[in-house]
């Protein structure tokens, strides 16, 4: 399957892992079968709009945010985006709670 369909399925489980909901709960809340969701967030299946605007409004995330910052390259050597990845994940407590660490380090660092 393409990449955009595995960087999708990886930012659904993100979000999915980041709720502490199980594959079942996200498909019913969705209505979507839970082999098909575990099959859209291994990019197995290529999702149409409609099952992935049904997905992100279970999980109560936007289309837009879903797709923020979307990049299909190799994100090996790119830090800042894995980083971006990891962060949009998490509820916006856990947000601020990494950009403070980060905020700490940096004065740390500066000291």
């Amino acid at each position: 399957m393409s990449n955009l369909a595995k960087v999708i399925g990886q930012r659904i489980r993100n979000y999915r892992t980041g709720q502490n909901l199980s594959q079942e709960k996200l498909a019913e809340l969705s209505g979507c079968h839970p082999t098909y969701i575990g099959q859209v967030e291994r990019g197995e299946k290529n999702a149409t709009l409609e099952s992935i605007e049904k997905i992100s409004s279970a999980l109560d995330v936007s289309l837009s945010t879903l797709f923020e910052k979307l990049s299909v390259e190799d994100k090996t050597d790119n830090i800042p985006l894995k980083c971006y990845e990891l962060v949009a994940s998490k509820s916006k407590l856990e947000q601020e709670q990494l950009y403070n660490l980060l905020l700490q380090m940096e004065q740390y660092k500066n000291k």
